[in-house]
């Protein structure tokens, strides 16, 4: 805010306020909320905005904010709540510029605020929370390794119902009900459970197709613990793997390992290293083997109270920007052959250069594994 020059932000994205206040609500739920939970940050408070719904929770969750009752009709209520906010720079009376998450602000909305109160400059916003949550307090990481250790446990006790005939969506709601009832307080986003041709959906659903023997399961799936959440992939073989699977998967895994390897070559020479590079080292493997066309998506993501966040592990990553520490990313290389097959592994890892410190959280067995024998 000081380096922008402006006197107070608005925060409306999810995720953010929660980080900034501690209000939280459920995936989806902002859109039934209203202005509820959206909050101001000034030069020395932060009000958070409720109605009657919301209100008991909003003080019981941010109980050092102001709470400040809005219901539907933000532009009505404007240009009071900016007037009670104190600028950052205490030799101005009054706010004169605010920020607005813009990208998260509808082009009407932001016109009716701006018309509300025309003598308040409205600046866009992009990118100032979202920043520092890709840095993670040791809270942080406990909770996501928290999850992790859901996410190991559940996919381990759904082995044995893993079997020809069963459905992907039987298979699935297994899965999900394993993680609700075992301290899940939600899912980190819907259970993916893939079949044969179908694993090569990166992000497909699970249907009514029955699990064939000979092929390929892939489950990617997260849980969420305090608000934060875990994000894991395993390919797994029914039955006695295909030679051409095998070979898939081991391509795929000796890609990940080599990202691996490198973010561990870089803290070992203590310098920093980029999101771009780790994404090269899984992408060259990969290219190499002969299926650099069916790796379409970046090698990993930052995760915390959202399951895709910064940093981004991409060759569309800022070339030489290093990675933040400490932070918590996905590795997930894949290769995915359109009415075939497709194979993804994934694991959370904790990045810490100053430490020298790589740690999986993932720890369910990367290796081949067979069910339903």
């Amino acid at each position: 805010m000081a380096a922008e020059g402006v006197d107070a932000c608005f925060t409306v994205r999810r995720e953010n306020i929660r980080y900034l206040t501690g209000f939280g609500l459920a995936d989806g739920e902002e859109k039934v909320a209203g202005h509820s939970g959206q909050s101001f940050v000034s030069g020395d408070e932060v009000v958070v905005l409720a109605d009657s719904r919301y209100t008991i929770q909003a003080r019981e969750q941010a109980p050092e904010a102001r709470v400040e009752s809005c219901g539907y009709d933000l532009r009505a209520r404007w240009k009071e709540l900016v007037r009670t906010l104190r600028p950052l720079d205490r030799r101005r009376r009054r706010v004169r510029r605010l920020a607005i998450e813009a990208g998260f602000v509808s082009h009407a909305l932001w016109d009716r605020l701006a018309a509300a109160a025309p003598d308040v400059e409205l600046v866009p916003a992009e990118g100032w929370v979202e920043e520092q949550r890709a840095a993670k307090e040791p809270a942080e990481v406990e909770r996501i390794a928290a999850a992790c250790v859901l996410g190991d446990a559940a996919l381990t006790a759904l082995l044995p119902a893993i079997r020809p005939g069963v459905t992907e969506a039987e298979l699935a709601w297994e899965l999900e009900a394993w993680l609700r009832t075992h301290g899940a307080e939600a899912l980190a986003f819907p259970v993916a459970c893939l079949a044969g041709e179908r694993a090569a959906l990166p992000h497909g659903s699970p249907g009514g197709r029955r699990i064939r023997r000979g092929e390929v399961l892939l489950f990617d799936f997260g849980a969420q613990v305090a608000g934060y959440r875990s994000d894991m992939t395993r390919t797994l073989f029914v039955g006695e793997p295909r030679r051409r699977d095998r070979a898939i998967h081991e391509l795929v895994a000796r890609a990940q390992e080599a990202s691996f390897a490198t973010l561990g070559d870089a803290l070992a020479r203590g310098r920093s290293i980029s999101g771009r590079e780790v994404d090269a080292a899984a992408r060259a493997v990969i290219v190499a083997g002969g299926h650099g066309d069916h790796f379409g998506h970046g090698t990993g993501h930052g995760i915390g109270l959202a399951t895709h966040e910064l940093p981004a592990l991409s060759a569309s990553a800022p070339e030489g920007e290093p990675l933040p520490s400490p932070t918590v990313f996905s590795v997930e290389p894949g290769v995915y052959l359109d009415g075939v097959c497709g194979v993804r592994i994934e694991d959370l890892v904790v990045y810490e250069a100053a430490q020298g410190r790589l740690e999986r959280l993932t720890r369910f067995p990367r290796e081949v594994t067979v069910v339903g024998e």
